[in-house]
């Protein structure tokens, strides 16, 4: 039997268990996949201060995240095609998160609807990320369903006006769900595990699209469909315009420059997310962890700042934390989890990150997460503004 103890053991794991072109789809980035990598070793070159004979007991690492009491602050990022990493993936991580305690994301791309979460978790209120589409009319409708859905939290992901070259894609013919080459055959036979979830279940296609968009029905409708509604005409107008529609609290994702950091600012929104995307976009980028600081200097006293990409660990929560980020996203580390072990797997993840934030957090001197800061870090392995 495996013994699991870091979110390493669960990648390995899932890479055993799902099929190659959804373990891809998860665990790549675009061209060179530079900046995919740099969002890992960013974090591990920032140092930590070990301090001793202070006083550890009583240690929280229970936060806010936009006013919502959490349990440490991480929050399930939003990713597509999680129903393809494990059968009905996205209601099972949601159920993960609501019983430990943090947020769960659900993408527009997923395979469970918004319905299918909502009623998976008897309504326990989610968050739900928005791609803004050219067919406005079923933005508006999607909006609606998040909100009757009891959503708490709208995320606009605003760094996917076009889609990043991802070359393993190409190569593996991604669809869902996969079409029945040959190869694919060959490859989804060495995963019973993962064939036996979907045969159990109807989820195979994107949820919250098939059957809420006219003439979408199948997959070939589908993929003509979502080829020309990702908008590039996107625009802070529009931002204004969704959060109108939408009435409640707004986080924006996807960004990287002070200047459009400032622009979230004037725009209203609650929160936002520092994220190259996890590096699934502009390669080339500079890692999330490294535009964190400048972006916390710039708008941090008149916004939440967040921040994704690269996160595997406990430590690099911590390290996130002290440079200012009020909450950080898990995206492969979950889908890890997920792919490998189901539910259970994405449990397992959120208390391996848990416990090495709990006890790094001892390590460097402090028992409130809240009262972490800079001070934690080794001078000079750290970015600043």
């Amino acid at each position: 039997m495996t013994v699991i103890t870091t979110v390493e053991d669960l990648r390995r794991l899932a890479q055993r268990r799902v099929p190659r072109m959804f373990y891809d789809y998860a665990d790549s980035g675009s061209w060179t996949e530079s900046t995919y990598r740099a969002n890992e070793s960013d974090f591990q070159a920032i140092k930590l201060r070990q301090r001793v004979a202070v006083n550890m007991e009583g240690r929280t690492t229970a936060t806010t995240m936009i006013g919502q009491n959490v349990a440490m602050p991480v929050a399930i990022a939003p990713t597509g095609l999680t129903g393809m990493q494990h059968a009905d993936g996205e209601i099972l991580a949601a159920r993960a998160a609501k019983k430990f305690g943090v947020p769960f994301t659900l993408s527009t791309m997923s395979i469970c609807s918004i319905e299918d979460v909502a009623k998976g978790t008897d309504n326990h209120p989610f968050w739900f990320q928005l791609y803004v589409m050219r067919d406005r009319d079923f933005i508006e409708r999607l909006i609606d369903r998040a909100k009757a859905a009891g959503c708490s939290a709208l995320v606009i992901t605003l760094d996917l006006q076009i889609l990043g070259q991802r070359h393993k894609d190409i190569r593996n013919g991604l669809s869902a769900p996969p079409k029945l080459t040959l190869p694919n055959i060959i490859n989804i036979a060495t995963k019973p595990r993962w064939a036996l979830g979907m045969l159990g279940t109807s989820r195979r296609q994107f949820g919250n699209i098939v059957g809420h968009v006219k003439g979408v029905e199948n997959m070939g409708s589908l993929s003509a469909w979502t080829a020309q509604q990702f908008d590039p005409r996107l625009n802070w107008g529009d931002v204004e315009w969704i959060k109108k529609r939408w009435g409640g609290k707004i986080i924006l994702k996807g960004i990287q420059d002070v200047e459009d950091a400032r622009l979230a600012v004037n725009s209203g929104a609650d929160a936002l997310i520092v994220s190259n995307h996890g590096g699934r976009q502009l390669d080339g980028a500079e890692s999330s962890i490294h535009a964190l600081p400048r972006i916390v200097d710039a708008v941090g006293s008149q916004i939440e700042v967040h921040m994704d990409g690269g996160v595997r660990s406990g430590q690099d929560v911590l390290k996130a934390r002290a440079l200012g980020a009020r909450g950080v996203y898990i995206g492969r580390a979950f889908l890890y989890g997920l792919g490998a072990m189901g539910e259970a797997g994405v449990t397992k993840a959120l208390q391996i990150i848990h416990n090495e934030l709990d006890l790094t957090m001892a390590f460097t001197g402090h028992t409130n997460i809240n009262n972490v800061d800079q001070s934690i870090l080794l001078p000079g392995t750290f970015p600043k503004p």
